[in-house]
């Protein structure tokens, strides 16, 4: 069994980093474990470094939209500390109570949210990381403009801690939206639900969140999260149902913006996927029961054995599929493309004995 450590400071975290790489013994960052089963399964096992104890919300600079986090803080108690001054993280993240800062980052869980907010590398402007050496490396700053020096923090999104451990995070902020309202499209086919999105995206419009939900034997449904005043939803309401024309417009349920996340109560394969936000029309048919963001980005639920297929035509119109459960036998990632030799440059840069999360990435990285 692997041994759990959990450093009570950003110190201890570095010291333990720097033992395991002398010794040569794996290292897997954890923090609430949520997310531990995504990518392929670490190679060998050795620590499991907990950031359970750094848990705590540095500075709320609520005058500069800004707050510093330890990675170990939970999301929905960050959210809680944000939103005593009306503010929040823009991210709508899967399981808030559970999932952390640092874990968060490291599997870049954004939610639908990111298309009027932008994603994770957009909110963070800087960042602490624990290297393999023991060093601790900083990058960005507490200000939203920080141009200076090599973007760490970006880097270290989505990289599953394979480069390093987060172990604090500074993020811009958005207050919390006044009003807000769901609106629910049900279209005819996944055709009429591709024009409702084009529709929308290439309107005036201000909404937050836009995606289209496919399930087998339905139709699908589109649905449009709208914050701010209360006049300005209810004009931009007038203009969805425009928009929508012989489409029925009803006010949704605020639980369709979980609709990924109840994909994981039931039993299947689970993908995260991304493709060209025109191609989702076309390549809905073969989805079975997913959820498309208007940005390109989905998740769906399936068989492992016809997501091989799925995987081969997602990737011939220029998308990805990751499978984030239940494999069946496949590679997570499917294929490298040509920036693999790119980021095993980095790894062996930044962990060259190769202790941090070995194998979990793309490419056997």
């Amino acid at each position: 069994m692997p041994e759990v450590l959990e450093p009570r400071s950003e110190r201890e975290a570095a010291a333990i980093l720097c033992d395991a790489n002398q010794a040569g013994r794996a290292v897997t960052p954890r923090g609430g474990g949520t997310k531990i089963g995504w990518g392929n399964p670490p190679s060998r096992a050795g620590i499991i470094l907990s950031t359970t104890r750094l848990n705590r919300v540095i500075e709320h600079a609520w005058g500069d939209l800004t707050v510093t986090v330890e990675a170990g803080c939970t999301i929905g108690e960050l959210q809680g500390t944000l939103a005593l001054h009306g503010q929040r993280l823009a991210v709508d993240v899967l399981w808030p109570e559970r999932a952390t800062v640092g874990g968060v980052l490291s599997t870049n869980d954004s939610g639908a949210l990111r298309l009027r907010y932008g994603g994770l590398r957009d909110l963070i402007i800087g960042c602490t990381l624990a290297l393999a050496d023991g060093t601790l490396a900083k990058s960005g700053g507490k200000v939203v403009k920080n141009v200076a020096g090599y973007d760490l923090s970006k880097l270290a999104t989505g990289a599953l801690g394979t480069l390093g451990v987060i172990t604090r995070a500074v993020f811009r902020l958005h207050p919390l939206p006044q009003n807000a309202l769901t609106l629910t499209i049900s279209a005819r086919d996944a055709g009429e639900a591709q024009k409702i999105i084009d529709a929308i995206q290439n309107s005036q419009l201000a909404h937050a969140a836009l995606q289209v939900r496919f399930k087998s034997g339905a139709a699908p449904a589109v649905d449009i999260l709208l914050e701010g005043t209360e006049a300005g939803i209810a004009a931009q309401e007038l203009r969805i149902r425009d928009l929508a024309s012989a489409a029925a417009v009803v006010e949704g349920s605020v639980s369709v913006w979980s609709a990924r996340e109840q994909m994981w109560e039931r039993p299947g394969t689970i993908a995260k996927f991304s493709m060209l936000p025109a191609e989702i029309g076309n390549i809905a048919g073969q989805l079975g029961d997913a959820v498309v963001q208007a940005t390109g980005i989905g998740w769906l639920r399936g068989e492992a054995d016809g997501m091989r297929e799925l995987r081969l035509a997602i990737e011939r119109a220029g998308g990805s599929l990751v499978i984030m459960r239940d494999a069946g036998g496949l590679d997570a990632w499917g294929t490298a493309g040509d920036t693999l030799p790119l980021m095993r440059a980095l790894k062996q840069q930044f962990d060259p004995r190769g202790v941090l999360n070995p194998g979990r990435f793309v490419g056997g990285i």
